[in-house]
């Protein structure tokens, strides 16, 4: 289980990362200056309606909003991956998912971050963040 603690201290570890307060959701998220890879995310009403029309219902605990590569990413990771994460009509041709943090282990939350991390990162900063990580 992982906690808003730890996507704290996973998204700041990260090179340019800011943490800043949600304007109208008073929730934090993390950025870059070339915009948004995680922030928290609690249901709206709207939201609340539409996943009830479907037959479904917002998960307990903390829910963390993360950016994905391209809709076809978001796709794969949802079929793969369906224990933790999920989406919602919202986010219907929007290129981010939704983590359910209580049901997620730190470590694939890490790399979950550090993928919302690289589709906005400047390309030489994540080219040597992969290489110092080993993964280029």
């Amino acid at each position: 289980m992982a906690t808003i603690d730890d996507v704290r201290e996973i998204a700041l570890a990260l090179p340019g990362v800011e943490e800043r307060t949600g304007g109208h959701t008073g929730e934090p998220a993390w950025r870059l200056k070339s915009g948004q890879i995680a922030w928290m995310r609690g249901p709206t009403g709207a939201d609340v309606r539409s996943l009830e029309a479907l037959g479904r219902s917002w998960p307990d605990g903390p829910v963390l909003g993360v950016r994905v590569g391209s809709l076809e990413e978001k796709e794969a990771l949802l079929a793969a991956e369906p224990g933790w994460l999920f989406s919602i009509p919202h986010f219907d041709g929007y290129p981010g998912l939704l983590v359910r943090l209580a049901a997620i282990e730190r470590d694939r939350l890490a790399e979950i971050i550090a993928d919302a991390w690289l589709v906005r990162a400047p390309a030489r900063v994540a080219k040597e963040w992969l290489a110092e990580q080993g993964l280029e």
